[in-house]
């Protein structure tokens, strides 16, 4: 017999494994070249061959033991070093090799963070919509997840119940701009608004508040729009970072977490999150792909491709009569549903071939969310589609 926990996560699990497994499905019925799969954030464009290059001449010419062997957990020196370098050469900050602790991914990062500062009993705080995933991280710490809605129609956080959330238990406040699922990103004064609200509470409950930075999308950002680092605003400030989406590698799972010298309790917090980094079984980031990243740090993807497909779909599909925000990071439209349901409505899209995420799986009701990280083609050929299902469901 499997725990309760487990039960309900399995439970809670149901539209995550749909995403999975629909495409699936509909492939077997309708055929590939007719089924359209928005549903995950899995880039469709392969890393640059700089860095697979850059992977062959390491295995080549690199010691074994050192590819394939132990290091300190919180992974290579050298590499968290050139890390932190980029970093102060892009930000204007002075950080070092003590401040990067590697991670598999920028959601083992966030688990450890969990694991570091988090008793059962506290609090953490998301604004709605946000990844999913937020739910199970904060059960796995027996902590409780407090939800700040959305400012409609733009989706900007609602900073005054924000300030209303915070109590003595709040331990996090998430930030993750650029946003999944609506591509928002949250400007330098709202960020500042935000730091200003985490001030005013810590004196007033005498214990640091700390905003985790989750930001797997940070390079995803258009038309110009700055993404504010948020160190530089707010001192107890720890940022997740993962290279999944910057250069297109998700399974590789390689990422880091920042504690700058600034945040309350920096060095027992680095001392303790690398700790975790082995007791939650990570034991470190994987080894050849630290190497890696040392080696291409300030490799960048061309983002012209994400950008030319984020421009189709917003424009195919606010062309037909759906509603949505257009999104100025990421890879992710965040859709008004026209029914009401948007259950509902994502189990009609499935008829039409179309694979999409209802918001319900975000904290977002009435919502649906496309990933337009996939072939520019798909987009084309699917707006007869969401022409078809717009025209199904209208009254």
């Amino acid at each position: 017999m499997i725990s309760d926990k487990m039960k309900e996560y399995v439970v809670g699990s149901s539209l995550i494994r749909a995403m999975f497994d629909d495409s699936k499905r509909l492939i077997s019925i309708y055929g590939k070249e007719n089924v359209y799969d928005f549903s995950l954030g899995n880039p469709c464009f392969p890393p640059p061959e700089e860095f697979k290059d850059t992977l062959k001449k390491i295995i080549d010419e690199t010691d074994p033991m050192v590819v394939h062997g132990y290091m300190n957990n919180a992974g290579h020196e050298s590499v968290r070093e050139k890390i932190a370098e980029s970093i102060n050469k892009k930000f204007n900050t002075d950080y070092n090799a003590g401040n990067i602790i590697m991670t598999v991914g920028a959601a083992g990062g966030l688990n450890v963070i969990f694991k570091t500062l988090i008793n059962p009993g506290d609090e953490i705080i998301a604004f709605s919509p946000y990844f999913g995933e937020y739910d199970s991280y904060t059960a796995n710490v027996s902590a409780e997840l407090v939800k700040v809605p959305p400012v409609l129609p733009g989706f900007e956080p609602d900073l005054e119940a924000l300030e209303k959330s915070i109590t003595p238990k709040t331990r996090i406040v998430i930030v993750n701009s650029p946003n999944n699922p609506t591509g928002v990103v949250y400007s330098e004064e709202t960020i500042k608004e935000i730091a200003a609200i985490l001030r005013r509470k810590e004196v007033e409950y005498g214990l640091p508040i700390y905003i985790f930075s989750d930001e797997p999308y940070r390079e995803l950002a258009y038309d110009g729009v700055k993404v504010p680092y948020i160190t530089k605003v707010y001192d107890d400030t720890i940022v997740g970072y993962s290279y999944s989406k910057s250069l297109s590698m998700a399974g590789e799972r390689i990422g880091y977490l920042l504690i700058p010298d600034e945040a309350s309790g920096a060095d027992d917090i680095i001392s303790a999150a690398t700790v975790a980094n082995r007791i939650l079984g990570f034991v470190n980031a994987p080894s050849l792909f630290q190497l890696a990243i040392g080696e291409c740090v300030d490799m960048k993807m061309d983002i012209d491709c994400y950008d030319r497909n984020r421009k189709a779909l917003y424009g195919g599909l606010t062309d037909i009569g759906y509603e949505c925000v257009k999104p100025e990071g990421a890879f992710y439209l965040f859709v008004k549903s026209p029914l009401a349901d948007d259950i509902e409505f994502c189990e009609k899209a499935k008829e039409f071939g179309l694979v999409l995420v209802p918001g319900t799986a975000f904290d977002c009701p009435g919502y649906i969310r496309l990933a337009y990280c996939t072939a520019y083609e798909t987009i084309e050929k699917s707006m007869p589609q969401f022409k078809k299902l717009w025209d199904s469901v209208q009254a």
